[in-house]
């Protein structure tokens, strides 16, 4: 997993001790990722599935894309579709992965490297390998994640980031046991590249065999670690590996410790943080469009439809029904609504 790294983390700007007495999030609850298939059919792992909306706020869904060695003219990607509502957020560990949009941003991502869509308004894009890697084959692993967007950014235009990976803050932990890449946000007074409309914090973090990694955490952030690969404790001591999803509780300060003994598949805990600012507003999430009423969510379909977003395929393999979370309805029923709708044009197969 070389995503973007260095030989000799000692070297690095060091992230601040957190203190005697560190303020520690307690570990809420832990999930376990289950698999599934995506676009024209690379595996994934369905990172946030089980856990409700109002938790994740302000993120939505997150997919770990592989790990997967492909064989030659295997490698696969995603039609064109398209999205409303919310930023998509493609990492790329290992392999290359290709990207286009109606609105003309686009790029090819490798080790390191993100991209970074606002759908805003509206977009169609389409995201798959070069036509090299089809033919070579070859390792695939990344992440996507989609961060919702308020009200009130939700028609904004839309805009495409292209990261490289030499754009990424690195820092080391105090020790220089883990080395830390921010991707996006603040962390111990330092920034990433990625341009939000929803304040967010975005860290993938490797952390050697058994060392322990504390965060500062903005305290009005939400926490959440998704671990990649290894072995860890989390918190105040709950075990967690690859494909469990850990949600934290309140407090400013992050704490996980990577096992002595990892496997060889993974000889360090690879983990992604991630915190944003509560949105608190309804959200109501069906296929490719994340809104804030169901009214909103026909009109989206409507104007899909109509070719104002453009033609072309179903997005595949996301909820088809809708998704609702109401945040004033919290202290009687937190869980989400979902509820049937009648959607039956662009419909989910597979």
């Amino acid at each position: 997993m070389p995503a973007i790294t260095v030989e000799d983390v000692t070297q690095l700007v060091r992230i601040p001790s957190v203190g005697d007495r560190p303020n520690v999030r307690p570990v809420r609850d832990v999930t376990t990722a289950p698999s599934g298939l995506e676009g024209e059919g690379f595996p994934v792992r369905r990172a946030f599935a089980g856990v409700d909306l109002v938790d994740l706020d302000p993120f939505v869904h997150m997919d770990q894309m592989g790990e997967v060695e492909y064989a030659p003219g295997e490698p696969k990607g995603t039609p064109w579709h398209p999205h409303r509502g919310f930023e998509t957020v493609t990492y790329m560990l290992d392999g290359i992965f290709e990207h286009r949009d109606s609105n003309g941003g686009g790029g090819v991502i490798t080790n390191g490297d993100t991209q970074w869509m606002t759908a805003g308004a509206g977009i169609l894009h389409i995201e798959r390998p070069p036509a090299h890697l089809v033919a070579s084959g070859g390792l695939f692993h990344g992440t996507q994640l989609w961060v919702n967007l308020p009200k009130v950014e939700k028609w904004a235009p839309a805009r495409y980031q292209d990261l490289r990976g030499s754009e990424v803050t690195l820092l080391a932990s105090p020790d220089a046991g883990a080395l830390v890449r921010l991707i996006a946000g603040d962390l111990a007074g330092l920034s990433g590249p990625g341009q939000t409309y929803t304040p967010i914090t975005m860290v993938h973090a490797t952390v050697a065999p058994g060392a322990r990694l504390e965060l500062p955490w903005r305290p009005d952030f939400n926490a959440l670690a998704y671990v990649l690969s290894g072995a860890a404790t989390v918190g105040e001591g709950r075990r967690v590996s690859t494909g469990q999803l850990v949600l934290f509780g309140p407090g400013d300060v992050l704490r996980m410790q990577a096992d002595a003994r990892q496997d060889g598949h993974a000889p360090a805990l690879e983990v992604l943080l991630l915190g944003g600012r509560p949105i608190r507003e309804p959200v109501a999430w069906y296929g490719p469009f994340v809104m804030n009423t169901r009214d909103e969510l026909s009109q989206a379909f409507e104007d899909y439809r109509a070719g104002r977003l453009g033609t072309i395929p179903a997005v595949h393999h996301t909820p088809s029904h809708v998704v609702e979370s109401r945040p004033d309805e919290e202290a009687q029923d937190p869980r989400p609504r979902s509820t049937e709708a009648a959607y039956p044009a662009r419909r989910r197969r597979g």
